[in-house]
């Protein structure tokens, strides 16, 4: 497999975890590392049904792969992820020492890699940076979060006329 045959083969897996925190009614994020060609750890968004704040995707396969390989580092990785980062997932990432993400839809209202903050990879402030691309598989990333979203709002507005 060519190098970018393996970003599209572990970008769709990123979107079929992805999938499953939807179905869970969570926001569709899917997260997947990656080192030397092997899976070592996945995620998906599950802070609403788990009650915890922080248990974004990237933050679930990053404790997924940590606790796998017995280390919080995880040097010469690649995180696929459906959604780009945010600062706390960045912040994460960057102590991980992670080499690698490639994301697909940019998150317009608080993507650290670059569309509003510029966290991975070129916050010089931090000792480790991160290599970062973005708009791999992006639109259907884009549509999945807009679907999402989109039934949401009819949800609430359907309740909001019954009740």
């Amino acid at each position: 497999m060519t190098p970018d045959e393996q970003d599209h083969h572990f970008m769709q897996r990123a979107l079929e975890l992805a999938a499953k925190a939807e179905a869970a009614g969570e926001v569709p994020v899917g997260a997947l590392l990656v080192r030397d060609g092997e899976v070592i750890g996945e995620g998906w968004n599950r802070p609403i049904g788990s009650h915890d704040p922080t248990a974004h995707a990237e933050i679930c396969a990053l404790r997924d792969a940590a606790r796998r390989v017995g280390n919080y580092r995880l040097p010469d990785t690649t995180l696929y992820v459906s959604l780009e980062p945010c600062p706390m997932c960045a912040g994460a990432i960057v102590h991980a020492r992670v080499k690698r993400v490639v994301y697909a839809a940019s998150d317009p209202r608080s993507g650290a890699a670059g569309s509003v903050f510029d966290l991975l990879p070129s916050d010089q402030r931090f000792n480790h940076r991160v290599e970062s691309e973005g708009g791999l598989l992006a639109e259907q990333s884009a549509n999945r979060l807009r679907d999402f979203f989109r039934a949401r709002r009819n949800k609430d507005q359907i309740k909001g006329t019954l009740g």
